[in-house]
């Protein structure tokens, strides 16, 4: 793996971007089980805000340090401000964060080495891909403290089925790292030891293709599963003659057509 150099960091968020263009961000409040308070939320904005404006941007990882992923928010901060202003700006906060993680024009992988809960979950659902260690574990749990979880509702049934979404949100029950592949909510289960690898390969593979080809394709498929069918198709289409008029896909039609390997860099 190429050396990383760190770029940004704070108390409760740390950056760090290698040679390739590959950004980790890594959630730093072990103690608080990586729980996204205001200020988590605040330092995570801004890491993001950052790496969208940096072109030659290619992978952004998202990790946590500690025993847990995710925790969601803190429910014990949550009871000490009884106010409906309060709430609703945290909520609005939180979506910015993940709408913002939506919008960047490169994948984003949730590296998740341990728990992830409620809004914990919601961010593990909100990337585009997920790698498991064997021992994460995953629940939106808000409901046994008298909180449907919301917000992590909204990428979660974009993610796992709607009846299978509704039984998380409805218990609040625990699922496994296996469990949660066979439902789609992570894409790898590995053991904890192989886990840095597993991301690594998914990692490169994202690397070995244009930039513009895998920007314009992201941003297509979440666009298009919004719309109805004819026009997620005409959506498709049109960005399928844009993408074809790039150079990278230039080349690698006339790659296909002599029977080498694309040189992107040409």
């Amino acid at each position: 793996m190429t050396a990383s150099r760190k770029t940004a960091s704070s108390d409760l968020v740390q950056v760090a971007r290698d040679a390739r263009g590959v950004a980790t961000i890594t959630l730093n409040d072990p103690a608080r089980f990586n729980a996204l308070g205001g200020e988590m939320l605040a330092a995570l904005q801004e890491a993001i805000d950052a790496l969208a404006q940096d072109e030659s941007l290619r992978v952004v990882v998202l990790a946590a340090a500690g025993k847990a992923f995710c925790a969601g928010h803190n429910l014990k901060d949550m009871a000490q401000h009884p106010e409906l202003d309060w709430y609703q700006q945290l909520f609005a906060q939180c979506s910015r964060v993940m709408l913002s993680l939506h919008k960047l024009p490169v994948p984003v992988i949730a590296r998740v080495h341990g728990m992830a809960t409620a809004a914990g979950c919601q961010l593990v659902a909100q990337c585009d891909l997920a790698v498991a260690a064997d021992c994460a574990s995953f629940a939106t749990s808000g409901i046994h403290y008298g909180l449907f979880c919301s917000t992590p509702s909204v990428p979660l049934v974009r993610n796992v089925p709607a009846k299978r979404a509704m039984e998380m949100l409805l218990t609040g029950d625990f699922i496994d790292a296996a469990t949660a592949k066979q439902e789609g909510l992570v894409n790898r289960v590995v053991s904890l030891q192989a886990l840095d690898a597993e991301v690594e390969q998914l990692v490169q593979s994202i690397l070995e293709k244009p930039r513009v080809a895998v920007a314009m394709g992201k941003a297509l498929v979440y666009r298009q599963r919004e719309l109805g069918l004819e026009a997620a198709y005409q959506l498709a289409g049109q960005t399928m003659a844009v993408n074809m008029m790039d150079a990278a896909a230039q080349e690698g039609a006339r790659a296909f057509a002599e029977k080498r390997k694309p040189d992107w860099k040409c």
